[in-house]
């Protein structure tokens, strides 16, 4: 269950901003039947060159976590929550758009704790539907099920808003666009599957932003804390 919010529009930017927020490695739970795990979330600020900041955080973060009915050792299943939230500030925050894009990556039998965002992204990376700047070695899941092999990691992007295109006809996209100075996306007890992976499995959340101007577009992206799921 998601929720979306906006606030009053804020300003321009003129400069692209690129960070990554790795905000601990550490394992925070077992999967066991119904495992409850508390995460922290996380904060990440940069300013720019006019002293505009863009701060993105993800609040309320938690997982709960169980194997299959059945007790199969390659199957999880996996129901998360949170808040991620872009906030623009300054001089140029009126006519900013800000794109925002939530979700999970989870890998199989793989540490996931250094994945980020290309460092040597420019300015003309976009936040498009398959949000291209997450590492491009992972493929997305678009579906409530992920099916994962030893070694392999994939990007579980949470929204999917339909709406026509300019020729009327259905389109998808995989972050809610609004004008600034914030946008918000609430998930509740999002749930997914893991399925195929016999060994260790961890997930861990990000929350993407793109800011588009007249004159640039930049990203920045946030790393939650990684959990286990046994």
């Amino acid at each position: 269950m998601f929720g979306i919010g906006t606030y009053p529009r804020g300003g321009r930017l003129f400069v692209a901003a690129l960070a990554v927020a790795c905000c601990g490695f550490g394992n925070t739970g077992t999967a066991d039947a119904d495992t409850f795990i508390p995460l922290p979330g996380g904060i990440i600020t940069r300013e720019l060159a006019d002293g505009t900041t863009i701060t993105i955080r993800i609040d309320e973060e938690s997982a709960k976590v169980s194997p299959s009915l059945g007790s199969t050792p390659v199957h999880r299943n996996v129901w998360v929550s949170g808040v991620g939230s872009v906030d623009l500030a300054g001089p140029s925050a009126d006519t900013a758009t800000i794109k925002i894009s939530p979700g999970y990556v989870v890998g199989c039998q793989m540490d996931i704790s250094s994945l980020g965002v290309n460092e040597n992204a420019g300015e003309s990376n976009t936040l498009s539907q398959t949000a291209p700047y997450i590492t491009p070695s992972l493929s997305e899941s678009f579906g409530g099920g992920i099916t994962l092999a030893p070694g392999q990691a994939v990007a579980r992007l949470m929204l999917d808003l339909e709406k026509p295109d300019d020729y009327g006809m259905e389109s998808h996209k995989r972050y809610n666009k609004v004008p600034g100075p914030h946008a918000s996306v609430t998930w509740v007890d999002e749930a997914f599957e893991v399925n195929g992976c016999g060994g260790y499995a961890q997930a861990r959340s990000f929350v993407l932003a793109e800011i588009d101007t007249t004159t640039f577009i930049g990203n920045l992206a946030l790393w939650g804390q990684p959990f286990t799921m046994g």
